[in-house]
């Protein structure tokens, strides 16, 4: 699930995801989330609609695994 994703679930902006992230990297092992690559970015944005509408962010988005969501909850909790 995408860093901006979550932000809407949680009813944040994307950047206090990123900073939970930040905060508490001791609770996300390397492999509960990823930064996503450039390649990964665009073959994303070609076959989504709905993240060409979001608009463009300046930085490349973060992806969790669903173990990185769950401990991501327990951060913006």
């Amino acid at each position: 699930m995408l860093d901006s994703d979550l932000a809407i679930l949680y009813g944040v902006e994307t950047k206090v995801v990123l900073q939970g992230v930040r905060r508490n990297k001791e609770w996300f092992p390397p492999d509960f989330m990823f930064l996503m690559s450039p390649q990964e970015v665009m073959v994303l944005m070609s076959q989504s609609v709905t993240l060409k509408g979001r608009g463009g962010g300046r930085t490349r988005p973060c992806a969790f695994t669903e173990q990185g969501v769950a401990m991501l909850s327990t951060v913006l909790r």
